[in-house]
């Protein structure tokens, strides 16, 4: 048996709070539950980047004109167009529906 005498010293605890780690666990899961929701959005490939003035579309869609270029709308499809030209390329629509447009080599 032990036996303790009234002249030994009293120590504190050395091993602290046992839920002072529990602190940890909760940053540790903030940090994955915002990594998780970026993974997740960054999976849904989404074409428009949010600025300050709202959805915007990518820069791949967006339409350059050089100084002195017109820019004429499109036949409808079946109604037929006069005028003279060459072929300047294909355009072929993909089963996801995007449409990818080859150009002819010159």
């Amino acid at each position: 048996m032990i036996t303790v005498t009234p002249r030994s010293r009293s120590r504190e605890d050395r091993a602290g709070d046992p839920l002072d780690g529990l602190v940890n666990l909760f940053d540790l899961g903030i940090v994955l539950s915002v990594a998780f929701l970026l993974a997740a959005l960054s999976s849904l490939h989404l074409g428009g980047t949010i600025t300050k003035h709202g959805l915007r579309a990518s820069a791949a869609k967006q339409i350059y004109i050089r100084q002195g270029e017109t820019v004429a709308p499109l036949p409808r499809p079946g109604e037929r167009t006069i005028g003279r030209g060459t072929q300047a390329g294909v355009v072929y629509r993909l089963t996801d529906g995007r449409l990818v447009y080859v150009q002819s080599p010159r």
